[in-house]
């Protein structure tokens, strides 16, 4: 069963930067697919980006194209989301998440792990 911690959320004014990472442990994880999901105060769970095992392809929401990008470092176990251009609706708690589902992966039920989740925080 792997276990996945995020890290990185805060509050940053709008235009600003964050990245996220999330680390996993007890497992194997170059065999999971990983996805990046947010919820907004009042919102579901909503896809942001996905990356596949080998991290060869990646996939990401409209709202956040050309200004996010994930990544994943396999030797380490983390998977990372690197924010820019930040705007108040990208404020919202966070989630890594890991499937053995062939990706893109848009979908919470294609996770069979999930992270507790971050808290990101975008002043305008």
């Amino acid at each position: 069963q792997v276990q996945l911690i995020e890290s990185g959320g805060g509050l940053v004014q709008a235009g600003g930067s964050l990245r996220l990472s999330c680390a996993a442990s007890r497992g194997t994880f170059s065999s999971y697919g990983m996805g990046w999901f947010r919820r907004a105060p009042g919102k579901n769970r909503e896809f942001v980006a996905s990356i596949t095992r080998s991290g060869d392809s990646t996939y990401y929401a409209d709202s956040v194209k050309g200004r996010f990008t994930i990544s994943r470092d396999n030797a380490k176990n983390t998977v990372s989301l690197q924010m820019n251009s930040l705007k108040s609706e990208d404020t919202a708690v966070y989630y890594c998440a890991a499937g053995l589902t062939v990706l893109p992966g848009v979908r919470t039920y294609d996770y069979s792990y999930w992270g507790q989740g971050t808290q990101v925080t975008v002043s305008s």
